[in-house]
């Protein structure tokens, strides 16, 4: 085996082994286990970044190869997985993949890293953490599938372990909560099975890389895969109407749960669009496009205005999700590469900021209690440090030039208008006042929480620094914030080569 695929097995195998090692710890020494979930975790961080730095990533290949396969993975692992059904363990990865792979193990050590310090009432953190990990095998795992029924296996690894989170470590509704998510979630992933089995069937292939394009489907086949294939991945991202369960799942999850559902468990459905819905059933992406982009702006503009009349700060910022993944829908629809570059670093921006915005939203309710917007106020008085922290993470959502929330809305609104015509056009201006509708509720929000006098609640809250625990999780999500803001080629520069190829064959 070549280094790059010792990566790939790697970034999979270590937090797996980790998860069942820190549970079988966890009984004996609850604070020893987390340690080691960080430890291991960090490990898995750094093997994800290793898969960029080995070997040459195939630049060659996508230069010589510029009309060849529309998936032209850096590093790939092909083995025989079930003989008799010709299925393979196929993993690759791109550039496409390979920044989704990192945000989840970043955010993975990250929540690892914040619960040394802070384990939620409802069990041994130790616990909490290894089935953090266990997440992360379904998330990563997902991105670096190569074979669609391995996708399909890792895609559903993810449901149980986070049900078990939310339910186990969330709020007072926990259990509501966790029933809502575990039912949407299967009703897509029913879907999803049968998308599978729909291509499979007809492709006699499982290997994504040889049904990108299309492998000769029929267009029948094709618009009733794609029908499928999007409605189950609009389920997990989620994309409006489909998004109900996430207020709720947010709302009562912990803060590691909210930030790994935020961050990047909601990815795995826009990711799904992007390399399987549009990338196998082409033609039924393009039938579908118009229709993917009227959704897209209306959950942008809905989600925005549900956003203005919300009272709760998790709900808020579960709400603005349901907007952010508008633009990224938007930007899948046009099948251009502007568009889908938009996509993907609108999916690693929203994954950086609303990450940090949980980890926020989190301690506020660590030390006043309350997550109400009504009996929250002044909070600048009492906690200046958090308040402006809180202050940024907002301004970066809203999507302010200069930080990493502006590039994935800008570049949306500008390949709706390359599209043209008077559809897009008018969904590009929609989308623009949409866009104006985030500024609105991020800027209420702010009035609203952290200037003003002192509410008597946060005036009789004891002034609380920022903790070490706490610096060390939220630090690197704020300097990304800002590294992908002002250097976006830090997610384009390797994503560009790949959409180009991706978009070829997806255009013929």
């Amino acid at each position: 085996m070549t280094t790059g695929q010792v990566a790939l097995v790697a970034v999979l195998a270590v937090p797996a082994v980790g998860a069942v090692a820190v549970a079988a710890l966890t009984r004996r020494a609850d604070r020893t286990a987390r340690v080691v979930a960080t430890v291991v975790a960090a490990v898995a961080f750094l093997i994800s970044l290793a898969l960029y730095g080995i070997g040459d990533r195939g630049w060659a290949r996508y230069q010589a190869e510029a009309a060849g396969p529309g998936i032209l993975p850096w590093h790939e692992l092909d083995l025989t997985w079930v003989p008799g059904l010709d299925l393979r363990f196929h993993l690759g990865v791109d550039g496409i993949s390979y920044p989704l792979v990192v945000l989840t193990t970043l955010l993975t050590l990250l929540c690892c890293a914040y619960s040394l310090r802070h384990v939620p009432a409802g069990g041994p953190g130790g616990y909490l953490v290894a089935l953090l990990l266990v997440i992360e095998v379904g998330i990563v795992g997902t991105f670096l599938a190569l074979d669609l029924v391995l996708f399909f296996v890792f895609f559903e690894v993810v449901l149980l372990p986070m049900f078990v989170v939310i339910a186990g470590w969330g709020g007072e509704d926990r259990r509501r909560a966790a029933r809502k998510f575990v039912l949407y979630t299967l009703f897509g992933s029913v879907l999803l099975l049968v998308g599978v089995v729909t291509v499979v069937a007809a492709a006699g292939t499982a290997d994504i890389v040889a049904l990108t394009g299309g492998a000769n489907l029929s267009r029948t086949t094709q618009l009733a895969a794609f029908v499928l294939l999007a409605v189950a991945f609009a389920v997990k991202s989620p994309l409006w109407p489909l998004h109900t369960w996430l207020p709720d799942a947010h709302t009562q999850a912990p803060t590691v749960g909210s930030v790994i559902l935020a961050g990047v468990l909601l990815k795995m459905g826009t990711y799904g669009i992007i390399r399987i819905a549009v990338g196998v059933a082409p033609e039924g992406a393009r039938w579908a496009a118009p229709v993917l982009g009227v959704l897209a702006v209306a959950a942008v503009v809905v989600g925005s205005l549900v956003c203005l009349r919300q009272t709760d700060l998790k709900r808020l910022i579960a709400y603005s999700s349901v907007g952010h993944m508008g633009f990224v829908l938007l930007g899948v629809a046009t099948l251009t590469a502007t568009g889908i570059e938009a996509a993907l670093i609108g999916n690693v921006a929203h994954g950086v900021i609303t990450g940090l915005l949980f980890f926020l939203a989190g301690a506020i309710k660590d030390r006043l209690h309350t997550g109400s917007l009504t009996e929250l106020g002044g909070l600048r008085e009492r906690l200046p440090a958090l308040s402006g922290l809180f202050a940024f993470a907002a301004v970066a959502s809203l999507g302010l030039p200069g930080l990493a929330g502006f590039w994935g809305e800008a570049f949306a609104v500008v390949a709706a208008l390359q599209r043209g015509g008077p559809l897009w056009t008018t969904l590009a201006v929609v989308a623009a006042v949409g866009g104006a509708l985030t500024a609105a509720y991020f800027l209420r929000l702010l009035r609203r929480l952290t200037h003003g006098p002192a509410s008597p609640v946060v005036a009789a809250t004891p002034a609380a620094p920022i903790g070490a625990g706490e610096l060390v999780a939220w630090s690197p999500l704020v300097v990304l914030a800002l590294a992908v803001g002002l250097i976006p080629a830090l997610v384009l520069g390797v994503a560009g080569a790949p959409v180009e190829a991706l978009t070829g064959v997806v255009g013929q």
